[in-house]
């Protein structure tokens, strides 16, 4: 998969929140959106996902202007292929950690889901309700959504922040893992150790420079 941004602009209520930001994504990247709070990080993930409307440009994906989707298009792009990692890991916590994983009842018990515990380090914990789960846990739900779904675009907002060092180099880890699979992985955050491993940096401190 590509995305491209061609050249765009985003104005809320009145504020240019950046402008004229051009660059190209591809599969395999691993992308950090960095800078201060109010910077922007958060917005730019938000138009890079279609949440956030811009002012001027395009965004292409696979050479399609998305920029110009309707409400229907875009549900489908999220449906197939994007998977969004919030900062308060968007986890139902009267459910099971399966069906957290799932969202769909009738594959909380597939091979898969038992393969995909395994490999974020809650084997054996698919029956738990979420809301034991401690805070690097919950992260780590959000991740295997994705990986279940095979997600080619990846949307996390600050998904180290509040974790101990233990938990973010499993978060990191779980994140070049899906990256080196092919997936596109964006990243929102103020974590310098996270922006590091990844192969792209873009500091909107800096003259929207990417590095």
């Amino acid at each position: 998969m590509e995305i491209k941004i061609n050249n765009i602009s985003v104005v809320i209520k009145g504020k240019h929140i950046f402008s004229d930001l051009t660059y190209t994504l591809n599969s395999g990247d691993m992308v950090a959106l960095i800078g201060a709070s109010g910077c922007g990080k958060t917005t730019l993930l938000n138009c890079l996902g279609l949440i956030q409307p811009i002012e001027n440009g395009s965004i292409l994906i696979d050479q399609k202007d998305a920029s110009k989707w309707n409400d229907s298009d875009k549900t489908k792009f999220w449906h197939k292929y994007a998977t969004f990692i919030y900062q308060d890991y968007g986890i139902i916590e009267d459910e099971s950690v399966a069906y957290n994983i799932t969202l769909d009842k009738s594959k909380m018990k597939d091979k898969s889901v038992k393969n995909i515990l395994e490999k974020i380090g809650l084997q054996g914990r698919a029956k738990e309700q979420a809301i034991v789960l401690s805070g690097g846990e919950k992260q780590r739900i959000g991740i295997a959504r994705a990986i279940l779904k095979n997600a080619s675009v990846i949307y996390a907002d600050e998904p180290t922040a509040s974790l101990d060092s233990a938990n973010r180099q499993i978060v990191i880890n779980l994140f070049e893992e899906c990256a080196s699979n092919g997936a596109i992985v964006i990243l929102a955050t103020h974590d310098e150790r996270l922006a590091n491993k990844c192969n792209k940096v873009i500091n909107l401190n800096k003259n929207r420079e990417i590095i």
